[in-house]
């Protein structure tokens, strides 16, 4: 089953969320996946598709109303594979990410 977060159900009000994953594409474009209540799921958009999130602080801003107690970057990258070196059974770079405004 596929959990999904709609953006507009998230927004209204605050919620607890135990893992905050923002996984990290080319082109600038962030994709969130987020835990709550032990239930994984993509945040979506009005149109049902995952929402793309166009820098770091956007994350941020949407959800700092919200109780991240974890929050993570990923990127999974074909560095070896372009290079021509033997793929790895995974390139997932997962990193801290802080939910921390700046000043």
């Amino acid at each position: 089953m596929n959990i999904k977060y709609p953006m507009t159900t998230l927004t209204k009000k605050s919620h607890l969320i135990e893992r905050l994953e923002v996984q990290s594409f080319e082109m600038n474009v962030y994709l969130v996946k987020v835990t709550i209540a032990g239930e994984a799921g993509f945040v979506t958009d009005k149109n049902d598709s995952p929402m793309r999130f166009h820098n770091s602080q956007m994350v941020r801003d949407m959800f700092d109303h919200c109780d991240v107690q974890s929050a993570v970057m990923t990127h999974d990258s074909p560095y070896d594979e372009m290079i021509g070196n033997p793929m790895k059974k995974s390139d997932l770079t997962e990193m801290p990410f802080s939910m921390n405004q700046p000043y």
